[in-house]
């Protein structure tokens, strides 16, 4: 199987012309039998952007990966463990709603 590492990002975008985070990850991306497995870690992230990419990810899991020269897909992000995350394709629709409630007290 061959791989590559790569540094890159993921862009949470709430509507197509608002991005609300970018965040910076270092990725392992795998080819597979099936297509590809990428394995990833958020760079340099302290709590409040862990607790932030955590939220986003709660919303909707869906974030568009953005590599150096400008490509972009958009992919699934399953949280791990402390920084880890895993990524999938995402093939849905182009556009989904996302109802969320923040109760304030």
């Amino acid at each position: 199987m061959n791989h590559f590492e790569t540094c890159c990002h993921l862009d949470w975008w709430a509507n197509p012309i608002t991005c609300l985070a970018s965040v910076a990850v270092s990725l392992v991306v795998t080819t597979t039998e099936s297509g590809w497995a990428a394995e990833g870690r958020l760079l340099g992230a302290d709590d409040e952007e862990r607790e932030g990419f955590g939220l986003l990810c709660d919303l909707d899991p869906v974030f568009t990966l953005r590599f150096g020269d400008d490509s972009e897909f958009a992919v699934t992000v399953h949280r791990g463990s402390g920084d880890d995350f895993t990524l999938t394709e995402y093939v849905g629709p182009a556009t989904r709603e996302i109802n969320h409630e923040i109760e304030v007290r």
